[in-house]
């Protein structure tokens, strides 16, 4: 941040914000030079006991767009408080850790479902489609409140048979019972019988505020993966049988002779 202007900017070598606008805090009830507004003096957000007990600043968040020659700047949002000795120092101290926080939230990759399941069959498409829905954090970074809010907007299908899929926008969708066996964006036909253990990694895009101030992205994206799902392939044979159960029992195709797989 510029202690001069109140802007601040993500410190990390060669990362691009892919927010439109910037934005500077000022004092709630500042005027510009020595000045305030005494009526809004006697109103102001009081700002006491903090995350870490401390008090801190009445202030209103400005933006205006990036990169445009005269923008002006105009009112964001707030009041709100800003809780830091020092806050010309926090905001670029946040910004530098907040990626990391964002992969390390307990954020729930979502739910896969397979049709037909538990049990598929050898070259027939299987459809497999997720849910997963937006998450909302309140965590403390350097004594100060900090929201997150977590939106899924890719998915990578691993289908355990040495199969990706993805990252792609689609999270898929159920189909009514008489189509299972369509192919659909999603669906996966296996080449060979046996178990696999099927993993859907969902990635997130995040925005944080500080304080109630103006949400900012997170840069990059967060990948969180669900618990496997196993599925089980068999194989469909058709066969006609001659032989007689009453004299042969365990002839195929018999009560209780064993199956094929």
């Amino acid at each position: 941040m510029d202690p001069s202007s109140g802007d601040f900017s993500r410190p990390t070598p060669g990362a691009v914000s892919t927010d439109p606008n910037e934005y500077k805090y000022e004092l709630q009830c500042h005027l510009g030079g020595g000045d305030f507004d005494t009526d809004c003096l006697g109103r102001q957000l009081e700002c006491t006991d903090g995350p870490d007990g401390e008090d801190g600043i009445p202030v209103t968040w400005l933006s205006r767009p990036r990169g445009v020659p005269g923008a002006v700047w105009a009112y964001h949002s707030g009041p709100t408080c800003l809780f830091d000795a020092r806050p010309e120092d926090l905001l670029p101290r946040i910004a530098a850790d907040i990626q990391r926080e964002f992969q390390n939230l307990p954020i729930n990759a979502g739910t896969v479902t397979a049709q037909p399941s538990p049990h598929t069959l050898r070259g027939a498409e299987t459809n497999f489609y997720a849910e997963a829905v937006e998450q909302q954090f309140d965590i403390t970074m350097f004594g100060q409140a900090v929201h997150v809010v977590a939106t899924p907007v890719q998915y990578t299908w691993n289908y355990g048979d040495g199969t990706v899929f993805g990252p792609q926008p689609s999270m898929g969708g159920p189909l009514p019972q008489d189509r299972w066996g369509e192919k659909t964006r999603t669906s996966h036909a296996y080449g060979e019988t046996g178990d696999f253990q099927v993993v859907l990694t969902t990635s997130f895009q995040g925005t944080y505020s500080v304080n109630n101030g103006p949400p900012l992205p997170i840069p990059g994206q967060g990948q969180f993966s669900t618990q496997p799902l196993t599925i089980s392939v068999w194989r469909s044979l058709t066969r006609n049988y001659a032989d007689d159960c009453n004299t042969s029992p365990q002839g195929q195709g018999c009560p209780g002779a064993p199956i094929t797989r």
